[in-house]
């Protein structure tokens, strides 16, 4: 049995969306938040049944929470940011280098509410878009599932709500 990890950015304090999809696909293995939960942070930590990573955002004013997180899980590392202090609105280069440095497989971000995928020089580049904000041609929310199977297989599905 694999893991399953839900990816989540850019829900500016808009709970309720963020609820109702955690209803809707768990069980999940562990929630990322990468950034822009404006303050509900800890509600959302509270909320889930499973191990919750948030970052800082750009519209986190006042918080605590770190501007990159970097952790195992599932037999992977992964580098989690906002993305804003990498310039991602512009390009994935420096993102993935970052990752690159710190020995990572996954380098998860937020910050352009348009939802993205892809393996770049061998890190998986993965933003879940927003539930709150969708930026992207549907402006549907979106999210991102990633599976990690047993053999350490990885695929990262991007979903629209």
């Amino acid at each position: 049995m694999g893991i399953k990890i839900l990816v989540v950015s850019d829900t500016h304090g808009m709970d309720r969306a963020f609820y109702d999809l955690y209803r809707k696909v768990k069980p999940v293995d562990m929630v990322i938040h990468a950034g822009d939960t404006q303050g509900s942070e800890d509600d959302m930590a509270r909320f889930v049944d499973c191990p919750f990573a948030a970052v800082m955002g750009n519209n986190d004013f006042f918080s605590t929470l770190p501007k990159d997180r970097l952790f195992d899980y599932g037999g992977k590392r992964f580098f989690v940011t906002h993305g804003h202090y990498y310039n991602v609105s512009f390009g994935y280069e420096r993102l993935v280098d970052e990752a690159k440095s710190r020995d990572c497989d996954f380098a998860v971000f937020g910050h352009t509410h348009k939802p993205f995928y892809e393996l770049i020089d061998g890190i998986h580049v993965v933003n879940p878009g927003s539930l709150s904000y969708p930026r992207q041609f549907s402006r549907k929310p979106t999210y991102a599932m990633i599976e990690i199977d047993e053999a350490g297989d990885v695929k990262v599905n991007l979903c629209e709500i």
